[in-house]
């Protein structure tokens, strides 16, 4: 059996307790993610709950081609990265699966609903200029509602818990959408 040859590079991230593991290969299919922010949360992902063995890891997420760790504050990442990469690089060169398929899979598209034209706006504006951004930085945003102009996005990844989200939220998300969309008067952060 060949084994696969797995690189994985570092990349900072504004997030300093994230740190962003870049594969030489995708992960995923495009547009797919999974943010685990505790233990009780990898049921059906095998990577995720054996980096959260690591006693200072705090969060996982998987996106394209990158895993974003987390870690406790307590801890440099000098002293752990070398160790986790390793730990990476060894998993998925052993063929170990990233994800567990499961029935009860959730999934945002069995919830349905009809999309008024200001929603499908924000989403496009959302899709083309902040997901990329966003993405390179170890995260995901993702529209979670629009009601009584105020929109809700849901931040993953680095984005989670970052000292400069609320920043970027506001500054400049919420700018951009609301010079794009007049509709929009406030954006806020959901599930972080």
């Amino acid at each position: 059996m060949k084994t696969k040859k797995v690189i994985i590079y570092l990349e900072a991230n504004p997030n300093p307790s994230s740190l962003k593991f870049v594969a030489n290969y995708m992960l995923l299919p495009p547009g797919e993610s999974y943010d685990f922010p505790t233990p009780d949360s990898t049921e059906h992902a095998p990577l995720a709950k054996a980096l959260f063995a690591f006693k200072y890891i705090k969060r996982v997420f998987y996106m394209s081609n990158f895993i974003t760790l987390t870690k406790a504050d307590e801890f440099m990442w000098e002293d752990i990265q070398d160790e986790l990469r390793s730990f990476i690089i060894k998993y998925l060169e052993e063929g170990k699966p990233l994800l567990l398929a499961h029935e009860n899979e959730v999934n945002d598209t069995l919830v349905a609903q009809e999309e008024t034209a200001v929603e499908g706006k924000i989403k496009e504006i959302l899709d083309k200029y902040i997901k990329p951004v966003v993405e390179q930085d170890g995260g995901a945003i993702s529209f979670h509602s629009f009601k009584n102009n105020t929109l809700k996005v849901l931040l993953q990844g680095a984005c989670s818990g970052c000292p400069s989200s609320t920043i970027t939220l506001k500054v400049g998300i919420e700018n951009l959408l609301k010079k794009m969309v007049p509709e929009v008067e406030v954006v806020e952060a959901e599930g972080i």
